[in-house]
């Protein structure tokens, strides 16, 4: 009988149909505009995840492909600019030509169980191109990728689990967003005619930035390979910092500050910066209170556009490096208090910089928060995910991200990529220490 081990290490993934999936009824066409932070440069990537299933025995339940791509069909109607095509207007700016064309769905197996490849915990059993969809296509007619919205894969795992691949455009949809659309889906999957939140395209809401406004450069490559690193942090960890937090400072913290706190502080330490050097933590805060404020009402019900504002905190490496981490996190609390009043400058061209930009200077960590996207309520009529794996491409850009753990683990998730090979013994051991 073949071990777990051995049965990873033969594992292959079989891509048994791809196809376009058309919305289910007639939708309207035309060009639709995107926001200013729609079309800010970086937006054009397509942000892949993988997100795990445990699924359910029976031989008559329908096939998980088939539900979501029936479900992804219906949905399409409400949602219809999903499946049009990112085009270039007349006018130069970016836009979405409702096209009604589709997005690509791919189906596929998996001849291993999930309990096999350990439900797709790090190390990745299975490499993540065999699980994300990467539509194959003549020769003769390439298929332009940077136009794509959305691109599904589902592959089912022998044990009847399976995982669904995304690649979605980040131009259509921030993460909450992103994840609104995927509720739809599994609303719709689980029975219901149409999705429980109608959605609003509504970008004429999003106000665009003065003049003087800058936008920076596209992030330049470098030599430098970051290395990937999970860890699984425990709720005692946690509520350990948040307790001395409130005991010397009278005021409550959350689970997100005192763990990016940690991470700034641990890679500073071990990447062993010089005394007087900016270090930087950058990480994307929801800007819809923000815009609300602005425009004196909120967001149109249903929104799934982009609208966050990425808040920098910089501070001399000794003052991030030599400080308690309670101090670290008073940093961060101070920054994300600015959000209101840095948004509203920016926005009136009061200058400052490009709060957007991408580096790929080390000495910058960029952090995202996947942990309250809405991602893990997902269901597609299996239940909710047991694991979702945010995946990151650019090994040079130190990253930081936040997700809750498998299911059956309490606390907290942090998957980075931020240390150069000699720092990450250091900077692993630096999260472990609870002082």
């Amino acid at each position: 009988m073949r071990t777990a081990a051995a049965a990873a290490a033969a594992a292959t993934v079989t891509r048994l149909v791809q196809r376009v999936v058309a919305p289910s009824a007639p939708t309207p066409s035309g060009e639709l505009p995107l926001s200013w932070l729609d079309r800010y440069p970086t937006q054009r990537a397509l942000i892949e995840s993988l997100h795990v299933f445990k699924g359910r025995a029976g031989a008559d339940a329908e096939a998980p492909a088939r539900a979501i791509e029936r479900a992804l069909a219906a949905a399409l109607v409400s949602y219809y600019p999903i499946a049009g095509r990112l085009a270039v207007s007349d006018d130069g700016d970016l836009v979405v030509d409702c096209t009604g064309e589709g997005v690509w769905f791919v189906e596929a197996t998996a001849s291993c169980t999930l309990e096999d490849v350990d439900y797709l915990e790090y190390p990745l059993m299975v490499p993540k191109d065999e699980l994300l969809p990467h539509p194959t296509y003549p020769a003769s007619d390439p298929l332009p990728e940077d136009s794509l919205i959305l691109l599904v894969q589902v592959t089912r795992f022998a044990c009847g689990g399976f995982v669904v691949g995304f690649r979605f455009s980040h131009a259509v949809a921030d993460g909450p967003g992103a994840a609104q659309f995927m509720t739809a889906v599994g609303d719709i999957a689980r029975g219901h005619a149409a999705p429980l939140v109608s959605p609003s395209w509504g970008r004429e809401a999003i106000p665009s930035p003065g003049p003087g406004a800058a936008v920076g450069p596209l992030p330049v490559p470098t030599e430098l390979r970051l290395q990937y690193l999970a860890m699984d942090i425990s709720t005692e960890y946690i509520e350990h910092f948040k307790a001395r937090f409130l005991e010397q400072t009278g005021h409550r913290c959350s689970a997100f500050e005192v763990l990016i706190a940690k991470a700034w502080q641990s890679r500073t330490r071990a990447a062993g910066f010089a005394p007087g050097s900016p270090v930087h933590v950058c990480f994307a805060m929801n800007a819809r209170p923000a815009v609300a404020a602005m425009r004196g009402r909120p967001l149109p019900d249903g929104f799934y556009g982009n609208c966050y504002y990425i808040m920098r905190v910089s501070a001399a490496a000794e003052a991030v490096a030599d400080a308690s981490v309670y101090d670290v996190v008073r940093l961060i609390r101070e920054g994300k208090k600015r959000l209101p009043s840095e948004f509203a400058r920016w926005m009136g061209g009061g200058g400052g910089g490009d709060p957007y930009r991408i580096t790929s200077d080390y000495r910058t960590l960029l952090v995202s928060d996947w942990s309250r996207l809405g991602f893990e309520e997902v269901d597609y009529g299996w239940g909710c995910p047991v694991h979702v794996v945010p995946l990151t491409n650019l090994d040079y850009i130190a990253t930081c991200i936040l997700v809750r753990p498998s299911a059956h683990k309490p606390g907290a998730r942090l998957i980075t990529q931020c240390v150069a090979a000699d720092g990450v013994d250091d900077f692993h051991k630096g999260m472990m220490r609870l002082d």
